[in-house]
């Protein structure tokens, strides 16, 4: 929007206009419109839009324009939609390189959308719409009319888009040489509540939900933690068998050549690493409990290397490297659980006792029985024992086989074939714990921030780019978080308190609207500062209808 104020002749008389502008493309072609004819407002009016309208213009003056329009009587004041947090999302976006990549289209400004108001504020593609009521979404990005039957068909159209999407993201974050050599992996589950999605199946729940449907998801991310791309696997597929899709990925996509896959214990086993070996690229990963015992008794790591400084071993004539460290802390963590877990057992016990001394006729081998399932399920199996002598019980403690399930409280061993030239022992236990990232972006997607779940679909391609608007709304989440982290403020509430930031509406007498930004509140302007934004002080955007074809009033009968 700009001031057009200028001078024109007609015949031998000089004329003089004031019009308040705007211009726009169609089809990459400049038009313009005019909002208003200001020539004969007050001088006071002319000049508070002239300045609000002035590319070095301050974020609205004392007497905004506003209320000088309904002062002079050419305006009706009124409150407007919520714009602080979708102009910040939006910003963000911008910076990202995330509006950029899904493309200026209607199918992407829509997809946009979606991304913005998984941030704003989460649900279905239909609280989605109805959330476009009060917020400025549609507005800002310059959407038309939609209802939520767009937004899945939209889902769909991203569904074929999501590589070329992810590529464009990756290529602008880093330039042709400048790629990773080490990435992230890790996988995680999310359940449905319903029966008829495509991809849902009985597995290993994450969750602890049981008998619930679920998909597994699977995070790729570069060495710092930033989301490259994510899949959608069906509910009953295991974590290793993921793993070549990420390979492929690393080798075709993301320029990978000699580069490390870090994943988990339960991620890269011994068929995984074979794999990587035989393309020239590297693994680390965390080895099981077991496998450690094997390595103690066959000599090839001993007990005393456990410490809290960081202690390597070779394997004789391979490439395989081992990283030992014990973290204290877990230690002290790990003996007092167990230690609660002894005293819950013992409460068993004490019941069991009770139940036999006021029921005659019970049986002390079921309680027996119950009691020892009890101990395995809480690993306490190896160390204690309880047995029936005529109606009382008796618990033995085998302090040297529990002596022998603690010693390795708080130890680990990393695994890798990474050259000590590439990387040290110091910077291995680093870049393993980093999984602890991905983990972060798990727990933001899924519980926190951006609730992935209930997941309001049926339908495959539909269900992987809902996945993919997470991933994309959390790669939002993750910048703010670290622009805002002097706050006291949790990336949630932060948005919240924008989202008190409205338009002020004023109602032209020909029927048009101009929107104008007051002034914010220091704590609102501090978030925006801090994360680089800067809002239009005066706009003129047309309201496109948005609305639901299923209304909630319907719903609820």
């Amino acid at each position: 929007m700009y001031y057009d104020d200028c001078t024109y002749k007609r015949g031998s008389r000089t004329y003089r206009r004031e019009l308040l502008r705007e211009s726009f493309r169609v089809n990459g072609q400049v038009r313009k419109r005019t909002v208003a004819n200001v020539t004969t407002w007050p001088e006071k009016v002319k000049r508070a839009i002239r300045d609000a309208v002035s590319p070095k213009a301050s974020q609205s003056s004392d007497s905004t324009v506003s209320a000088l329009l309904a002062q002079s009587g050419r305006g009706e004041m009124r409150q407007g939609k919520s714009v602080g947090a979708v102009a910040t999302v939006l910003a963000v976006a911008e910076q990202l390189g995330i509006a950029e990549a899904l493309g200026r289209d209607r199918q992407g400004k829509l997809a946009l959308f979606q991304v913005v108001a998984r941030v704003v504020d989460q649900g279905s593609r239909l609280s989605a719409v109805r959330m476009a009521r009060t917020h400025a979404p549609a507005e800002m990005i310059g959407l038309g009319g939609f209802d939520e039957d767009d937004l899945y068909e939209n889902l769909s159209w991203l569904c074929t888009r999501q590589q070329a999407v992810e590529d464009a993201l990756f290529n602008a974050r880093y330039p042709q040489g400048q790629a990773p050599s080490m990435f992230l992996y890790d996988v995680t589950s999310s359940y449905f509540e319903g029966e008829h999605n495509e991809l849902a199946a009985f597995g290993y729940n994450r969750d602890g939900k049981k008998g619930k449907r679920q998909m597994v998801v699977g995070l790729l991310t570069d060495d710092s933690g930033v989301p490259l791309s994510v899949e959608v696997f069906a509910g009953n597929t295991s974590d290793t068998t993921t793993v070549p899709d990420q390979v492929e990925k690393l080798r075709s996509r993301f320029r990978g050549r000699e580069l490390t896959l870090v994943g988990d214990r339960g991620m890269l086993k011994g068929p995984q690493q074979e794999q990587l070996g035989g393309i020239g690229m590297h693994y680390l990963t965390a080895i099981t409990k077991a496998q450690i015992d094997t390595l103690l008794n066959s000599g090839t790591i001993q007990m005393e290397l456990f410490d809290e400084q960081i202690a390597e071993v070779s394997e004789p004539d391979t490439t395989v490297r081992y990283v030992l460290r014990r973290n204290p802390v877990q230690a002290e963590r790990m003996v007092a659980r167990r230690a609660d877990q002894f005293v819950s057992w013992q409460a068993a016990v004490k019941r069991s006792e009770k139940y036999l001394a006021e029921h005659p006729r019970a049986d002390p081998l079921i309680q027996v029985r119950e009691l020892h399932e009890r101990a395995k399920r809480l690993k306490l199996s190896k160390w204690v024992r309880v047995e029936a002598q005529g109606r009382e019980l008796h618990v033995e403690i085998d302090e040297e086989a529990k002596n022998e399930a603690a010693k390795l409280d708080g130890c680990y061993v990393l695994k890798t074939d990474l050259p000590t030239t590439v990387a040290d022992a110091s910077t291995i236990d680093g870049r393993y714990h980093d999984l602890s990232k991905v983990e972060w972006a798990f727990r933001t997607s899924k519980t926190a921030h951006l609730e992935v779940r209930p997941i309001h679909l049926r339908k495959e391609d539909r269900t992987r780019a809902h996945a993919f608007v997470v991933m994309l709304a959390y790669m939002i989440v993750r910048h703010l978080a670290a622009v805002w982290a002097k706050f006291d403020s949790t990336v949630e509430e932060a948005i919240a308190e924008l989202a008190q930031l409205t338009w002020i509406d004023t109602v032209m007498p020909d029927g048009s609207v101009l929107h104008e930004v007051p002034r914010p509140r220091p704590a609102i302007q501090a978030f925006l500062d801090a994360a680089s934004v800067k809002l239009p002080a005066l706009s003129h955007v047309p309201a496109p209808y948005v609305d639901t074809t299923v209304k909630l009033q319907t719903r609820r009968k």
